[in-house]
């Protein structure tokens, strides 16, 4: 039986340069799908996963989502005194409690193996640590990482979320090396990232992540891989070479890259549509939109 995780590490250092100009002044992790941020969806899948402490792995310009978690006690007594009780429990839910949430810097932005790295000091050396990806938005059910934490409580080592995608798009993520498929379960004898030729398989890695706490003294070494950075792949690699368990979870859902504006868009569209109070008034829009396409084709 492995351990318990209750930590989890939140890279989210990066400029957002993809969705300039808007990430000028906003980070990109508080722009909205539907009406809530994308932090707040990894937030809430790591609630639902039992996740108690949160550590955030920042860099400048970061404070709006700093900001974000703090208690707004001027709106909250507005929506009290207006008695708008469900926008109140709607930002109340946002909260986070005094000591929950811990911030780091990133300086330098060389990885997302670095990124996890900067955190080294606010997790336990002897427990292991989730780490979620907020680009990566997943509408599943269970969420995504309860379902690893299910698996990995069976299973021990490290464990990552994986998803087959076609051969040719292999080169943009991490790929599993597969030394037993079990189903939704496969065990690796190897992960190589951003193979440029003859991928190993066509299961890829995508954010979500449960770390050995060995993984973060394969960090240590802070060694240089794919793109001159300091690749998390690489780390959770050593751990095979090492002899240590590193397994795959073919999770139930469906992801969105929300990294790019496509991906953005489709989830937007995704989310929108399982909202009860505006489904049917935005699928009659893009019925309408589709049936003006059609027509002007």
């Amino acid at each position: 039986m492995s351990q318990k995780v209750t930590k989890a590490i939140f890279p989210v250092a990066g400029l957002g340069t993809r969705f300039l100009p808007a990430t000028k002044s906003i980070p990109k992790e508080i722009m909205t799908l539907v009406d809530r941020p994308l932090i707040q969806y990894a937030i809430d899948e790591a609630r639902a996963a039992g996740i108690e402490e949160f550590v955030f792995v920042t860099s400048r310009g970061k404070g709006a989502l700093e900001d974000y978690f703090d208690h707004a006690h001027e709106l909250e007594a507005n929506l009290k005194r207006t008695n708008k009780v469900e926008l109140l429990e709607t930002l109340r839910s946002t909260n986070m409690d005094s000591g929950a949430i811990a911030y780091v810097r990133q300086h330098k932005a060389m990885g997302l193996g670095h990124a996890v790295w900067c955190a080294r000091r606010l997790v336990s050396n002897d427990e292991p640590v989730a780490v979620i990806l907020t680009d990566d938005v997943i509408m599943g059910e269970p969420p995504c990482l309860q379902q690893m934490i299910e698996a990995h409580a069976e299973t021990g080592g490290s464990m990552v979320a994986t998803m087959e995608v076609p051969i040719e798009k292999t080169k943009a993520y991490g790929v599993l090396d597969v030394a037993e498929d079990m189903g939704a379960i496969v065990k690796a004898k190897g992960l190589v990232e951003k193979p440029k030729e003859n991928p190993p398989s066509n299961l890829a890695v995508i954010g979500r992540y449960i770390l050995a706490p060995t993984v973060l003294n394969n960090l240590n070494k802070l060694r240089e891989g794919a793109g001159g950075e300091i690749q998390l792949t690489d780390a959770i690699a050593d751990e095979i070479t090492e002899g240590r368990d590193v397994y795959g979870l073919r999770f139930r859902g469906q992801r969105y890259d929300c990294g790019s504006k496509a991906g953005f868009l489709q989830a937007t569209v995704a989310f929108g549509l399982e909202r009860d109070d505006l489904r049917d008034e935005f699928l009659s829009y893009l019925t309408e939109i589709m049936s003006l396409q059609r027509a002007a084709e």
